[in-house]
């Protein structure tokens, strides 16, 4: 048996499987705002589903990456009560298990890479466009997390279409300036409002574009040509076998197909052999990971 845990910003998911992979439970939880009741309600979870007083692995995914050197979680944007903290060290100290964590992206692509829908693929690069925008690298179903743990961290480049000429010191670190100010769901209603002065959820931008509302539909038109110039920097740089596509925002694009062939012809490749897929886990792919994290390896 194998714990997972999604730590997120909001609620914390967990999942306990079986060594065949088959969900024995799964719920979750609302995420307390700071760090030390995180660590409790963390003990809480593991306990109530770990009947064999500490033999289980338990794998957590969290936002942002472990310093390789201090152990210390940066860059944890959304959950900033984790950033400079130990949170292996510091459940160690309260329970016997082994534990193991890694980057919210890297298990989604993880899950999806083991026994998901890129399962039959070496290289697999996993996108989480959600409120915010991720990514992941799996080769041979390990996770490649580099030596900064920013592997995968696609979304920190600066925006292709960006004028560097005229882009100031100071908004360098903007994130405004990176893919993340343009793919994320913030960003798309953010930029939406600021162009039709209309203040509306990324899920109605959408929606509107269905129905063939002439502002959407210029907008989300505009959308697909952004994503695909920012997915030329995943392919001519790992070549992956296969992209997956989670998050909120990947939940409403159903022309997956059309951002192939833009990317496509940005890199004048007609027979681009990298399959765009929707990931068969869905929002459970990420504490899926988790939990194969912890069957792979443990601290």
């Amino acid at each position: 048996m194998q714990i997972g845990l999604d730590l997120g910003a909001t609620k914390i998911e967990y999942v306990l499987l079986d060594n065949n992979n088959i969900e024995i439970k799964r719920d979750r939880v609302q995420t307390p705002k700071d760090y030390e009741n995180t660590i409790i309600k963390i003990t809480e979870i593991v306990k109530k589903l770990d009947d064999t007083s500490g033999k289980f692995n338990v794998g957590i995914c969290h936002p942002g990456a472990v310093d390789k050197t201090t152990g210390l979680i940066k860059n944890a944007h959304n959950s900033k009560w984790l950033n400079n903290k130990n949170l292996i060290k510091d459940l160690k100290l309260k329970m016997d298990n082994n534990f193991l964590s890694e980057n919210d992206a890297n298990c989604f692509c993880l899950s999806e890479a083991y026994d998901g829908s890129a399962s039959h693929y070496e290289t697999v690069f996993g996108i989480i466009l959600g409120s915010g925008c991720g990514g992941g690298l799996v080769i041979n179903k390990k996770i490649i997390s580099g030596a900064n743990g920013l592997g995968g961290e696609w979304s920190l480049n600066q925006m292709p279409l960006t004028n560097i000429e005229n882009l100031k010191s100071d908004k360098i670190l903007d994130f405004s300036n990176r893919l993340e100010g343009y793919l994320s769901g913030r960003s798309i209603e953010k930029r939406f409002n600021e162009r039709f002065n209309e203040n509306i959820s990324a899920k109605e931008i959408f929606s509107r574009y269905r129905k063939k509302d002439s502002n959407s539909t210029l907008f989300i038109n505009e959308y697909k040509e952004i994503l695909a110039r920012c997915l030329v920097i995943i392919v001519t740089t790992l070549d992956p076998d296969a992209i997956v596509f989670g998050g909120g925002i990947s939940n409403e694009i159903d022309f997956l197909d059309e951002v192939k062939e833009k990317t496509s012809l940005f890199i004048n490749e007609p027979n681009l052999k990298t399959v765009f897929l929707k990931p068969k886990y869905g929002d459970a792919s990420g504490v899926r990971g988790a939990a194969i994290l912890s069957r792979q390896s443990s601290i």
